[in-house]
């Protein structure tokens, strides 16, 4: 039974868990209890009376309805924070899985476009405070992700927490923040195929997309991989994590838009891969445009420890794409290999965009897998030995039965 018991371990460790059922009420369509329905104002103060499903509140929380002067993804609900406002939310850690948040920001109307608008996400042992910039899509709203992290040891509920920021002195209640929908996905381990040493390559594994949100997702710069939204790569400068559905993706479901590129602040991704030293390598990636009106010359930078070469693609801004194919040679073990834009493009309506990259493949020029990372190793042993014991179980149990 404990052998069993650590097979079922290893085989569905690495399965992710679905983000529809983490949170409750994540939308804020299930209402407050004990409001007016058929109130004209959009704007509802929350108190002791009241009770928000899923949701624990303090100081001053609105629920907001859409309307003609605060557009929300799908014209549904929300919350405002004001002074002092604060939500939070529990959900239960399965242990296995790194969790990473989406959630929309907005201003409370029109008014509001030119006044800092900001929230404080919080998790255990993580805060971090976003502002609504206005400058990468046409809708009133942002998508934001966020990495809460892994909290394997704790094994116990983890409390989300979303708070207002009060960004200056003389801020007017009504321009103080608007949240919805927050998805929380479970992200499993990096996988590797064939002989591509780039896990996630597609960019495939990341935060959820809100359905009714078409901008994509705004990523911010994390130098750090282990806390990058996107599995196995870091963020430089502002990305937008962009689906099939509302862009132009050249494969599958993901790709990622390099939207911030300017001289001294890039936007681009970065990993790290362990290579010999002298030997060289191919990195292959498809470059394109998101099909949202970005016209201009693009150049794209791809760099390998200190070799840099660049890419360039005149952009009609309908959606086209195309493969590139570079050699590179390792000059250390360690390296960064990274994909950059450093160049500021504007679409029709004058919103920041910039080149799609997608598909990364990074292998050696001779066609042979260089060594992963031990970790790496390690996990794909135990798996294969758990599989081929389970496989020996289900023998010895087939012929028990018979």
């Amino acid at each position: 039974m404990a052998l069993r018991m650590l097979l079922l371990f290893f085989v569905l460790k690495p399965i992710a868990v679905s983000s529809a059922n983490i949170l409750k009420n994540p939308d804020f369509e299930s209402p407050p209890t004990n409001i007016t329905t058929n109130t004209t104002t959009p704007f509802l103060l929350l108190g002791r009376n009241n009770t928000l499903p899923g949701w624990s509140f303090s100081g001053t929380v609105q629920y907001v309805t859409s309307g003609p002067n605060i557009s929300l993804p799908g014209n549904g609900h929300a919350v405002q924070l004001g002074p002092g406002g604060k939500i939070n939310q529990t959900f239960k850690d399965t242990g296995f899985y790194y969790y990473v948040l989406t959630f929309i920001l907005a201003p409370a109307s029109e008014d509001c476009y030119n006044n800092s608008t900001a929230v404080n996400v919080t998790a255990p042992g993580r805060s971090k405070v976003f502002y609504l910039e206005r400058r990468y899509g046409r809708e009133m709203w942002e998508s934001h992700a966020y990495s809460l992290g892994n909290f394997a040891d704790e094994r116990n509920l983890i409390n989300l927490e979303i708070q207002s920021v009060p960004t200056n002195a003389d801020s007017n209640v009504r321009c103080w923040p608007v949240v919805d929908t927050f998805l929380i996905s479970g992200i499993e381990s990096p996988k590797f195929y064939g002989d591509n040493m780039v896990a996630n390559s597609g960019f495939e594994v990341g935060p959820s997309f809100i359905r009714n949100s078409p901008e994509g997702i705004l990523l911010d710069e994390e130098p750090d991989y282990i806390q990058s939204v996107l599995q196995q790569w870091t963020v430089l400068g502002t990305v937008k994590y962009i689906d099939s559905r509302h862009f132009s993706v050249p494969k599958e479901k993901a790709a990622v838009e390099l939207v911030s590129g300017a001289a001294l602040a890039p936007s681009g991704i970065l990993t790290s891969l362990t290579l010999t030293k002298g030997s060289k390598y191919v990195m292959e990636f498809t470059m394109g445009d998101a099909n949202d009106s970005c016209v201009g010359d693009f150049i794209v930078y791809a760099q390998v420890g200190m070799t840099i070469q660049n890419v360039t693609m005149r952009s009609n801004g309908t959606g086209t794409a195309h493969r590139h194919s570079l050699m590179f040679k390792a000059d250390s073990g360690l390296t960064n290999i990274s994909l950059a834009s450093f160049n500021e493009s504007q679409t029709s309506e004058h919103m920041l965009c910039g080149p799609v990259i997608d598909s990364v493949v990074f292998h050696s020029s001779l066609g042979l897998r260089p060594k992963l990372h031990e970790a790496v190793l390690i996990s794909n042993v135990f798996f294969s030995l758990a599989m081929l014991l389970m496989a020996r179980l289900f023998c010895e149990d087939y012929h028990f039965k018979r």
